[in-house]
């Protein structure tokens, strides 16, 4: 009952970015379990074999694809598998992008092949994939719902991350006009907005400290990328057939404090002092 009402059962869903053992991941696992069969790309054959082969293992309708999905082969990899899979397509989640510790630093100090970097990772990755599943729904002349992590960086300032928090920020503008162009087609596009999330990604630079997290965060705590995922899969299903070109922050109310700056405004979430002190130096 609960599968029909989700509305995923013998649709095909794709989740760019599912071999994390973070947000895609979740997403992956929950929309299998509502019905859906779900292509996880990743363009780690053994990050697939760690996160997703669990789920396959468990019956899950789960089709794991090893492709990078930020060139145009990996895009058309994807969709040829999406053509073979069982079930008519519906659906794109677009978690694959993130940021690795050395691109934090001052907005003097980044150059542009870094910047490329961000933009290439975040948002022409988010755009490609989201054009090609937009061309095929339309082709089909079927409905669908895209959805894509910016994050809560994209929503505000992001000191000392300016590419990162850019190329969020220029993810939220695509969704919006991606959701008008598509909208006549039956197609939405929307985006998930993270707050702080315990996920394999946020622990190469985010420590543990309870006290700090009740003091930033209205909730109290950070989230877990189950909680991502059910806002990602509502945005998919037939509970949010009217909702288009909107970015939901997930984020327990840390955009409501925005307290988690220090006096050098850099987060207060970094891991160590040699860390901070890298990543402001002039």
């Amino acid at each position: 009952m609960q599968n029909d009402f989700l509305g995923l059962d013998g649709r095909v869903v794709i989740v760019s970015g599912a071999g994390g053992g973070g947000i895609g991941t979740a997403v992956t696992a929950m929309a299998a379990r509502a019905g859906a069969t779900v292509l996880a790309v990743s363009r780690s054959p053994e990050n697939l074999e760690r996160h997703v082969g669990p789920l396959a293992a468990e019956g899950l309708a789960v089709v794991p694809v090893a492709a990078d999905a930020s060139t145009d082969e990996g895009i058309a990899t994807v969709m040829d598998a999406a053509g073979k899979a069982d079930g008519e397509l519906h659906g794109l989640v677009n978690v694959a992008g993130g940021a690795a510790p050395a691109t934090w630093m001052r907005s003097t100090r980044v150059n542009r092949e870094d910047w490329r970097a961000l933009f290439t990772q975040n948002l022409e990755t988010m755009f490609f994939m989201s054009r090609a599943v937009a061309a095929e729904l339309k082709e089909q002349g079927r409905p669908g719902s895209i959805v894509s992590i910016s994050s809560i960086s994209g929503m505000n300032t992001a000191p000392y991350h300016i590419g990162y928090g850019t190329a969020k920020a220029a993810l939220v503008a695509a969704t919006r006009t991606m959701a008008v162009e598509l909208a006549l087609d039956g197609i939405r596009v929307n985006a998930v907005a993270p707050g702080v999330t315990e996920t394999p990604a946020s622990g190469t630079y985010v420590d543990q400290d309870a006290d700090r997290d009740r003091r930033a965060i209205a909730m109290g705590r950070r989230g877990r990328p189950e909680e991502q995922a059910g806002a990602i899969l509502f945005l998919l299903s037939d509970l949010s057939t009217y909702i288009t070109g909107q970015t939901i922050l997930v984020d327990g109310g840390l955009n409501l404090k925005w307290s988690h700056l220090a006096a050098d405004n850099t987060t207060l979430f970094l891991k160590d002092e040699s860390f901070r002190a890298a990543i402001t130096r002039e």
